[in-house]
């Protein structure tokens, strides 16, 4: 993995403050969309699909427990081929 994850969960704990809401987005490929819907936690989520319909957005507010959280959802989206982290 190319990123340094010390430095994420920093960052992460910086901006957030655990437990609480934190917001996922996420740009993947249409047919990915099953794959990063299960890795998400429980929360509130919402899709969006491109004009083509070629991607979607999914956006997931979900109440965490800490930034660990946060980091295992991230590492685990990073395997989904063409997904895209904002």
């Amino acid at each position: 993995m190319s990123w340094d994850i010390e430095s994420f969960r920093e960052k992460v704990e910086s901006e957030h403050t655990f437990p609480g809401v934190y917001i996922f987005k996420f740009i993947v490929p249409s047919e990915k969309k099953d794959e990063i819907l299960e890795l998400l936690p429980k929360g509130k989520t919402s899709m969006r699909s491109s004009s083509n319909n070629h991607y979607v957005s999914i956006t997931c507010r979900a109440e965490l427990s800490s930034s660990q959280d946060v980091i295992e959802v991230y590492f685990e989206a990073n395997k989904v081929e063409g997904t895209i982290a904002l």
